[in-house]
């Protein structure tokens, strides 16, 4: 395991220093912060393992660091231990509220310091771990997406089709993220499945659409044991689901069919329409809508989400133009 690294921030140099002393014999590397706008900078320049953050400080309190920690999308999993003078249980809970991991008085007991800080960076590395296993995870899934050929950025697409979706549907901020993650991942299962049948300028046969159907449950499987891709699993095993029932895997019906997964269910069918496929060209937006409405009528899609659909794609914004991020 590389050396962590951990950011001390505090407007007394005294203090500073005797953290310092603590730490580096430990084997820990120590950077240092006097003020709010000096650990911002420093986070943005170079992302610590663990910060050490006192509360009261000028121009920028720590109340105020902690919050961008947590709000932004490169640090928010850095561990927050709060080191303050403030002995108040309001001050406390206003900075747990605000995302801190823990919350020690000034004077400090060493021992029970420095065995908070081995046991947040533990927790942190396993999280870091599993933040790798979800990158080799999507670097996999978009493998996947370039074996087949008529298919380009489908992914991509459908995550930006059904955070569009979400955000006409004032979804949070998780919600979005899950919705984005869920296009990346959703055929991730595909790695299963040959060249052949993938790129097959014919009607699958009925063997091969059996193994065609598989990949659903076999990406929720590579998936399942990490807890960072919890909430984007029912995403990827059932989106091939019809509210009528006849779906696949597990023949889910109507309201067992959660809110995401319908939309992502709404995009994919649409982007598969609206993309050149093995057996037959692109269709035009009004034909793709139209034999969505159709399958509405039949009982497989949501309705609701056919027409925010409609409404994202005639709104006048590329696809691509999106940033492929929430």
């Amino acid at each position: 395991m590389s050396v962590a690294r951990i950011l001390v921030v505090d407007d007394e140099e005294a203090n500073r220093r005797l953290l310092r002393a603590i730490l580096e014999p430990l084997g820990y590397e120590v950077q240092e912060a006097a003020d709010g706008d000096e650990a911002l900078s420093s986070l943005a320049e170079n992302t610590p393992d663990l910060v050490l953050l006192d509360l009261m400080m000028p121009r920028r309190d720590g109340y105020s660091v902690c919050r961008e920690i947590k709000s932004d999308s490169r640090t928010r999993l850095v561990p927050v231990i709060i080191l303050t003078t403030l002995d108040q249980m309001q001050d406390k809970l206003k900075a747990i509220e605000l995302g801190a991991d823990d919350f020690l008085n000034k004077p400090f007991h060493t021992l029970e310091l420095t065995t908070r800080i081995r046991s947040l960076l533990s927790l942190k590395h396993f999280t870091d771990e599993f933040e790798h296993a979800s990158g080799v995870l999507k670097s996999i899934a978009l493998v996947v997406e370039g074996r087949d050929r008529y298919t380009g950025d489908h992914c991509r697409r459908l995550g930006q089709y059904a955070v569009r979706i979400g955000k006409i549907l004032e979804l949070g901020q998780e919600d979005l993220e899950t919705l984005w993650l869920g296009g990346i991942f959703h055929d991730l299962g595909k790695i299963a499945v040959s060249d052949a049948v993938l790129n097959k300028p014919a009607p699958l046969t009925p063997e091969e659409f059996s193994l065609m159907k598989t990949h659903p449950s076999i990406g929720a499987n590579l998936c399942k044991s990490m807890r960072t891709m919890e909430r984007v699993l029912p995403l990827i095993r059932h989106h091939h689901e019809k509210l009528d029932g006849s779906g696949y895997p597990d023949g889910l019906a109507g309201k067992d069919i959660p809110l995401l997964v319908r939309i992502i269910t709404a995009a994919d069918v649409y982007d598969a329409l609206a993309t050149t496929r093995p057996y037959r060209k692109a269709l035009p937006h009004d034909t793709c809508m139209k034999i969505l409405r159709e399958e509405v009528s039949r009982g497989w899609w949501d309705g609701e989400i056919v027409e925010l659909l409609d409404r994202t794609r005639t709104s006048g914004t590329p696809v691509l133009e999106l940033p492929l991020h929430v």
